[in-house]
């Protein structure tokens, strides 16, 4: 991996001699996807706007190796942008696993927009968090509602006793479920669909958007939603990139990243509405949506993770906590 890491930077820095800005971005998400959206819409903004001169490279999921692997290379110089979702982050940036607390944003998708991308103390203190690991904190993007699959409704903690669920590798993750009673699985994305048929795993939880397009509503039987976790990814660059950008260049950029902020929000709504209507038209899967009651019981079970979160993020992690609560309350109002 580390001779990987060598010829790619070698690659890098050959394909750069021309003195023109040229940027690799990766992402953890295959061409279809709210990710690749993002990225195809940012370099065709970008090479517009600059003539041409700045020219945008997309790798999509699996072109570039692992979520893990992204990150290191935007760490070390041999991407310039990337996704990283917190699922995979939170070992790298403990402070990122705010995002995988069940039940802590708004079930409002216009709310938690406004604590993602508004000029609070959420990205500010996230953003000298991803600082201190050589990544520098774009954007903040909502990809829709995390959901539950399986083959049976998931409404309380006690259908979850002894299931197997795919997760991400966030340990708060992980201890979210086992607080329901389940058994949760890490493994790669790609795995997920022949785990699911081969009944390895009993579901697995992902926006409606990934759930169409890797066809796990095929290997399914319900769907539920909790609405106890928005799916979020951060847009993340190497900072000495940025700061080699002409002044010119950084504003572009920045425009661009403010410009797709509302655009990409609006567009993952649909993309999530009209792939839930495909998969309805596909299949006689059941849809289940839980009442005020039902998600009362889970966010109950899952509070003791939110200690688990501060031990883990220190004391910026609890100021995290505070800042998110208090956006909450006031935009709730």
């Amino acid at each position: 991996m580390r001779r990987f890491f060598l010829l790619f930077t070698v690659v890098f820095l050959v394909a750069g001699c021309s003195g023109e800005p040229q940027i690799r971005f990766a992402l953890e998400e295959v061409e279809g996807s709210v990710q690749d959206a993002y990225a195809q819409r940012f370099k065709a903004l970008i090479e517009e706007r600059s003539e041409g001169r700045i020219k945008v490279n997309v790798y999509p999921y699996g072109a570039l190796g692992s979520s893990a692997q992204l990150t290191e290379q935007v760490q070390n110089g041999a991407l310039q942008f990337a996704f990283a979702s917190p699922g995979h982050l939170g070992s790298v940036v403990p402070e990122v696993q705010v995002f995988s607390l069940h039940f802590l944003f708004s079930d409002d998708e216009q709310v938690n927009q406004q604590i993602f991308t508004g000029s609070g103390e959420l990205k500010r203190l996230l953003g000298e968090a991803y600082r201190e690991r050589n990544l520098e904190l774009l954007s903040i993007v909502q990809e829709g509602w995390m959901v539950w699959t399986g083959d049976r409704p998931l409404r309380s903690p006690s259908d979850f006793e002894g299931f197997k669920i795919r997760t991400m590798p966030s340990p708060l993750l992980v201890e979210a479920y086992q607080a329901y009673g389940a058994n949760p699985t890490p493994m790669p994305y790609s795995e997920v669909y022949g785990a699911l048929q081969l009944n390895m795993i009993d579901g697995q939880v992902n926006p409606i958007f990934a759930i169409e397009e890797m066809s796990f509503y095929e290997v399914q039987e319900v769907l539920t939603f909790a609405n106890h976790l928005p799916f979020v990814s951060t847009l993340v660059a190497n900072p000495d990139f940025l700061a080699g950008l002409s002044e010119s260049d950084r504003e572009l950029v920045e425009s661009v990243r403010a410009e797709l902020d509302e655009e990409i929000f609006e567009l993952q709504q649909r993309f999530n509405r009209e792939r839930l209507e495909t998969i309805r038209e596909e299949s006689d899967i059941q849809v289940v949506r839980l009442v005020e009651e039902e998600r009362e019981v889970f966010r109950d079970a899952a509070m003791p993770v939110r200690d688990s979160y501060i031990k883990s993020a220190g004391e910026r992690g609890a100021v995290i906590l505070k800042a998110v609560t208090a956006a909450r309350n006031r935009l709730e109002q």
